[in-house]
């Protein structure tokens, strides 16, 4: 979706809540459309999974951090689109809280796309968005022990 905007000269900030330190494929191509893309990583890696070892309080400041970031970003009027890359995940794990998400979506102008991105949404933030599609994991090959893929998954 922001490939596809920058194609047609808008602003975008992606704002991705979860992965950390790692380099990642996104960033890495992503580098070659900016400022028109500007990706910021605020995550403090993956929460209890892989090799997690940073305590719990250390992911939710980082996404405190980016809700902030977010809310920044939404007034701002300065991105027509804004992406919070990840961030069901971040409800979903505790880090921030679904009002934390309704009240985005409620500061949000008219004129700016606000894209949330990542599985299990909340109904109650289904229910205030204008489209949601749903991309369904059905098999994984981390389930078989196989670790995380440079280039696949990140």
């Amino acid at each position: 979706m922001a490939i596809r905007a920058a194609g047609y000269r808008k602003k975008i900030i992606i704002i991705q809540f979860i992965k950390g330190s790692w380099k990642t494929g996104e960033e890495e191509s992503l580098k070659k459309f900016y400022p028109q893309i500007k990706f910021v990583r605020t995550g403090e890696g993956f929460v209890k999974i892989v090799d997690d070892q940073k305590p719990i309080k250390a992911h939710i400041l980082a996404a405190q951090k980016a809700l902030k970031l977010a809310q920044r970003a939404l007034c701002s009027r300065k991105y027509q689109i804004v992406i919070l890359d990840e961030v069901n995940y971040a409800v979903k794990g505790n880090l921030i809280g679904v009002k934390d998400i309704l009240n985005l979506i409620q500061l949000k102008p008219p004129t700016v796309h606000l894209v949330l991105t990542g599985n299990f949404a909340s109904p109650k933030v289904v229910q205030k968005a204008d489209l949601v599609t749903e991309m369904k994991e059905i098999k994984h090959p981390f389930k078989k022990g196989i670790k995380a893929q440079r280039g696949v998954d990140y």
